[in-house]
Formats: C-alpha cells, sequence, structure tokens
C-alpha cells in the first residue's frame, strides 16, 4: 500500500500523532513500539507519569488514540494495540529516558563479560555522553559504558530481589500477625 509505514518510519508517525494527546491527557509518551511475535503485529505505546500510571490512564489513552490512529491509517496490516506503563524496570533506550533517570540505579546486562567475569553491572546513572553510558559504581566512582556493549539498560530496582541480591526480599523475621 503506497504512503504506509513500516518499522521504525511506522514509530515515528505513530509518535508524532500520539504524543500531543499524551501531553493532554498530562500523560509522558515514554516510548513507541511496533514489532511483530509470531504471526501477528503489536503497536505498544507506552505512558508514564509522576506518581505513576494507573489503569484508567491506560484505557483513556488507548480511547483517545484509537480514532486519530485509524483517521491516520499509518500502518498497512492488522495490529493490535496495546497502551501500559514502562515498569518499575523500563528498558531505557532514547536519551531522553537516560536524562530523565539520571540519578537513579540501573541494571547494564553486557553481550560480553567485564574483565572481572560481571555480564550485568548494577550502578548509578550518571548521564549519557554519545554512545557512552556514565555511571557511577557504589563509591561513588565514575566509569563509563560503550553503548553498544550493552544488551540493555533498565532501572533496577532493588526491592524486586531483595538487598541481599535474592530472589525475594527476606521476610522470615517479620512478626506474626
Amino acid at each position: 500500500m503506497a504512503g504506509k509505514s513500516h518499522g521504525n518510519n511506522t514509530v515515528a508517525v505513530v509518535t508524532k500523532i500520539v504524543k500531543p494527546i499524551a501531553e493532554q491527557l498530562g500523560l509522558i509518551l515514554w516510548d513507541v513500539r511496533f514489532v511483530k511475535e509470531g504471526a501477528s503485529w503489536y503497536l505498544r505505546v507506552f505512558i508514564d507519569k509522576e506518581g505513576g500510571v494507573t489503569l484508567d490512564d491506560c484505557e483513556a489513552m488507548s480511547r483517545a488514540i484509537n480514532d486519530p490512529l485509524d483517521e491516520a491509517d499509518p500502518i498497512s496490516q492488522a495490529y493490535f494495540l496495546e497502551v501500559s506503563s514502562p515498569g518499575i524496570e523500563r528498558e531505557l533506550t532514547r536519551p531522553t529516558h537516560f536524562e530523565a533517570m539520571r540519578g537513579r540505579d540501573v541494571s547494564v546486562k553486557l553481550f560480553r563479560p567485564t574483565e572481572s567475569g560481571e555480564k550485568e553491572i548494577i550502578a548509578e546513572l550518571a548521564g549519557l555522553d554519545g554512545d557512552r553510558i556514565l555511571l557511577r559504581d557504589l563509591d561513588g566512582i565514575p566509569f563509563e559504558i560503550n553503548r553498544k556493549d550493552a544488551v540493555s539498560v533498565r532501572l533496577y530496582d532493588l526491592y524486586d530481589c531483595g538487598e541481599d541480591g535474592n530472589d525475594a526480599p527476606d521476610v522470615t523475621d517479620q512478626p506474626e500477625v
């Protein structure tokens, strides 16, 4: 179909359509992804706001963008529209993501282990400078990782794995109720 968008171009066109709508609803457009999973295509719109996103926010955004997307018709194939929060362990993919999460702890998963054998690094995000992810270790010492060496960069939720690094917080010492 002539004039229809594909791949990254689809993301750019959809972003242009939905970003002002998100702003009108008091939301931040975090990301737009157009992906194929199995035989189906998914248009995923991730929204955020101060204090967190509710199910009502997702529903309001979905309803608000449905007609403008239908009218613009930027996608040639059938797809499923999903609107959600990027989550507490959101992936940082754009420079704006890195700027917004500066000072927060992140998990950087690497393609190859470091000299000390680590394939995942937990550190404070200091920023992004071109292709370099700027970090601070637990002692506040700055270091950097080249973006091309990172599989992913996500916010790190200490409470998801407990302070001792186990899969769940230790609740064995909690008093019985």
